[in-house]
């Protein structure tokens, strides 16, 4: 299957440039362990800004992972054998957002709860920290092709990737912050979470179609 050839293909062509697949990874562990630094070592008063801290800490770091997703196959030409081949580029398309959100998306997922807890976050909230993370982190990345896909072979192509995504990545930041902020607080965190599934089924449905015609745009094809 098509999908899974992309995906096993990204997977294994990252792993040979570990750096590439790190980098996101440690300045999200940074930016978070470095907080506490600038703001208050009591664990009482970082808990009430944790959920945004460890949220816009993640959205960063997916921001910087987003140019490796089809740089490397521009430069080399597959790009534009897949535009022009016969399989179905929009599943291409997904298959590239779900090999980048394994790679930079799911580590940020795991490592969440214990940075949560290291800012004082309630033991109560980690587990919806984590799992608003799992629903938005696949929208990051489904967005992230879309713009990709439009500024590929761009000069600068990696600025104009975040001046794209980065509005539409905010919603998702406001809902998943205030989920974490009602488990906090012991309330219920049913809408926003609802909201984030909604999001990432209609990214799921739309992105990798939105994305693929982006391809052919700048492809030329």
């Amino acid at each position: 299957m098509i999908l899974l050839s992309v995906i096993k293909r990204d997977l294994a062509a990252a792993w040979r440039e570990p750096g590439e697949v790190l980098n996101p990874i440690v300045f999200f562990l940074v930016v978070v362990t470095l907080f506490p630094l600038g703001i208050s070592p009591v664990l009482s008063e970082l808990a009430s800004v944790a959920p945004g801290v460890v949220w816009i800490a993640a959205l960063l770091a997916t921001l910087l992972s987003l140019d490796m997703m089809l740089r490397a196959d521009h430069e080399s030409g597959v790009l534009e054998q897949m535009v022009l081949g016969t399989q179905p580029l929009f599943l291409v398309m997904l298959g590239k957002a779900l090999a980048h959100w394994l790679l930079a998306g799911v580590p940020l997922v795991v490592l969440s709860p214990a940075l949560g807890l290291m800012l004082g976050l309630p033991a109560g909230a980690l587990a919806t920290l984590a799992g608003s993370l799992l629903l938005a982190t696949p929208v990051f990345s489904l967005l992230g092709s879309v713009a990709a896909g439009l500024t590929v072979g761009l000069r600068h192509g990696s600025v104009l990737v975040g001046i794209l995504v980065l509005p539409l990545y905010v919603p998702l930041l406001i809902l998943g912050t205030e989920a974490v902020k009602a488990a906090a607080r012991g309330e219920p965190t049913d809408g926003p979470l609802l909201w984030l599934g909604a999001i990432l089924a209609l990214s799921a449905g739309f992105c990798p179609i939105v994305a693929a015609a982006g391809a052919k745009i700048t492809s030329g094809r």
